[in-house]
Formats: C-alpha cells, structure tokens, sequence
C-alpha cells in the first residue's frame, strides 16, 4: 500500500507564497506522474498542475505564471510552489500518484490534503 502525505499549507496574505510538499512512501512500486488538485469552500475538487516522470509539466491556467510544480523522484516526492497567491486560491490542496507495483497495472492513490488560506 502506498501513503501521500502532504504538508506545507497554512495562512498566507495576499500575494505571498506558500510551498507544498507530498511525499510518497511504501514499498515495492514505482510512480508514473505526480500532481495536485484543490477543492476551494463548497466546490468541486479541481485540477491545478502535473508533473509525468521526467520534466513535462501542465497546469490549470488559472495557476499558469505563478504556481510551479516540480518533483525529487529519489525521494517520491512532489512540490507546488505557489507565489503571488491570491485569495481564491484558498482550498484544501491534495496532492496524487499514479503508482504501480509490477509496472502494468496503475491505480491512482490521494494524500489526505491540506489547507491553504489566502487573506485579503
């Protein structure tokens, strides 16, 4: 079984920045890509950025320009650098692996998320 843990969120004013962190952790597996979704107040779960093994990189455009996702694969570990925060950019963030254990069947495992707050 795979665990991801995140840390990093918390309180920050407006235009500030923030870096998560997600780390992965277990035995016997490998991970394809690596990301992030956030879910703001009484919303939906929304995509903000991924990162596949190696350096390719999307993001939502509503992060595009600020956020900037990269990953430490040594370490199974995922980060969002997040600057110029703005107060919509408040949600609990979760970050995900797509993680196998014998390299052809791939299944999708969640942290349990953290708050990010953005105060105007």
């Amino acid at each position: 079984q795979v665990q991801l843990v995140e840390s990093g969120g918390g309180l920050v004013q407006l235009g500030g920045s923030l870096r998560l962190s997600c780390v992965a952790s277990g035995s016997g597996f490998s991970i394809s890509s690596m990301g992030w979704y956030r879910q703001p107040p009484g919303k939906k779960r929304e995509f903000v950025a991924v990162i596949i093994s190696g350096e390719t990189t999307n993001y939502d455009d509503s992060v595009k320009g600020r956020f900037t996702i990269s990953r430490d694969n040594a370490k199974n570990t995922v980060y969002l650098q997040m600057n110029s925060l703005k107060p919509e950019d408040t949600a609990v963030y979760y970050c995900y692996g797509i993680v196998s254990s014998d390299g052809s069947s791939w299944e999708q495992f969640w942290g349990q998320g953290t708050q990010v707050t953005v105060s105007s």
